[in-house]
């Protein structure tokens, strides 16, 4: 199995060693959209959901979510996390709340999962809060947009 760290030279899986890797400044970026009826969306920009306010809801969830990463995914390291920041932004045109996340550390290994982690989080809150009134809404497109630090460098999406 090259080339996948969480395999050992068996294919088991194992938490990756990093104690000989070097602390550097990390940041990573995620985004994803939460896609709904443009009646569902009214109701998110008009403040009117019976659960409350949608999007600080969904932000806090997913900086929540970020800082509970390594609970959830088993091989992902505990990380001293020094910003967690969502912004959910609602698209008339796509009809949909695009959430990004940015995570930042200085750290031996990278926030990419924890940024992936509160979008997704932030996405499934958003969905909980609205599913009484639109249960065909779809949660898509969650991928990194934006990674750097660390030995391999930064990467951005196109």
């Amino acid at each position: 199995m090259t080339g996948l760290t969480h395999f050992d030279h068996k294919g088991d899986a194992h938490m990756v060693d990093v104690s000989a890797k070097p602390v550097t400044e990390r940041i990573a970026t995620a985004r994803g959209r939460v896609v709904m009826a443009p009646e569902t969306l009214a109701i998110v920009q008009q403040g009117t959901a019976k659960k409350g306010d949608v999007l600080g809801v969904a932000r806090l969830a997913g900086i929540m979510g970020a800082k509970r990463t390594s609970e959830l995914i088993p091989l992902c390291h505990p990380l001293p996390i020094t910003r967690v920041a969502l912004d959910l932004e609602v698209d008339p045109d796509s009809s949909s709340v695009v959430i990004t996340a940015t995570v930042k550390t200085s750290g031996q290994t990278g926030v990419e999962m924890e940024a992936l982690t509160a979008v997704s989080i932030a996405a499934l809150t958003v969905y909980d809060m609205l599913k009484a009134v639109d249960r065909a809404m779809r949660i898509t497109d969650i991928r990194v947009t934006l990674k750097d630090g660390g030995k391999s460098g930064r990467y951005e999406a196109q």
